[in-house]
């Protein structure tokens, strides 16, 4: 394998993807080589950089799912719907990849999964390193707390967000029920709303709120009747996502066919 990864970035005209190309031109080990977005995108024919609003890159934005050339790794921050016949492609061309998309149904995940049978692929509710770490140490104040605390994730994104619970609000709650060793699904109750209605022992409680541009806020409370404990992330920006995506990228690409998460990028 070469010491510089190829990446394609799909969804290369949103927000995640223009953060991917900002990134992408800071890190040597990194090359970008093709940026794909949907037919009728009004950043379809532009040069990558400019779209992002840093120096032209040379590298085109076009509308053909199957354009990305040499790339080692396809990174896929497109809609939800998309991801399936992205996994397709990926297959098709034996082309690892790594997987951003948020949302995803039960069958669009089980297309990720026959993917992965066939490709290394990295999917992650959030790719951020920061909470990444976040997730670990979840889990273990749920070994270590036990059963005697409420849990509460509050998470609040900006207004264009669609699905609700976030991906990583959901994330957290896994894993601070693994921590607990108990059924995620059994525990979870969502307060779409934030109006904090649900307080319940024997529940963990997300609250959902959607609030100007916000990228990310994330909090998790351990709480009983002699202390509280909680663990916040802030994202400030969404380059955090983009430099653990292409962090991804370079670590997904030696490795075996399989379904692999942030948490075995980083040893976690």
């Amino acid at each position: 394998m070469s010491s510089t990864v190829t990446v394609a970035i799909l969804g290369a005209g949103g927000r995640m993807g223009q953060a991917l190309v900002r990134c992408a031109g800071r890190i040597g080990s990194v090359k970008l080589v093709a940026a794909i977005e949907r037919k009728g995108h009004p950043a379809v024919g532009r040069d990558a950089g400019v779209a992002a609003g840093i120096a032209a890159t040379g590298v085109m934005i076009g509308d053909n799912p199957r354009g990305f050339g040499d790339a080692d790794v396809l990174v896929d921050f497109t809609l939800r719907d998309a991801v399936p016949a992205n996994c397709r492609v990926a297959v098709e061309n034996r082309r690892a990849m790594v997987i951003g998309t948020t949302g995803l149904n039960d069958d669009e995940k089980a297309a990720v999964e026959r993917a992965a049978a066939l490709v290394p692929i990295v999917q992650a509710p959030n790719m951020s390193l920061g909470v990444n770490v976040l997730f670990a140490m979840v889990k273990k104040a749920g070994e270590i707390l036990g059963s005697g605390y409420r849990i509460e994730i509050d998470e609040t994104h900006h207004i264009h967000k669609n699905d609700a619970p976030s991906g990583t609000a959901l994330r957290l709650g896994q894993k601070a029920a693994e921590g607990l060793g108990r059924d995620f699904k059994a525990m979870l109750a969502h307060d779409p709303e934030g109006q904090g209605k649900i307080r319940a022992d024997d529940k963990l409680v997300i609250r959902s709120f959607r609030r100007g541009e916000v990228v990310g806020d994330h909090t998790v409370s351990f709480e009983n009747a002699s202390e509280k404990i909680e663990f916040t992330h802030h994202a400030w920006s969404r380059e955090a996502f983009a430099m653990g995506a292409l962090r991804a990228a370079e670590w997904v690409v030696s490795q075996r066919p399989g379904l692999y998460d942030m948490q075995d990028v980083l040893g976690l």
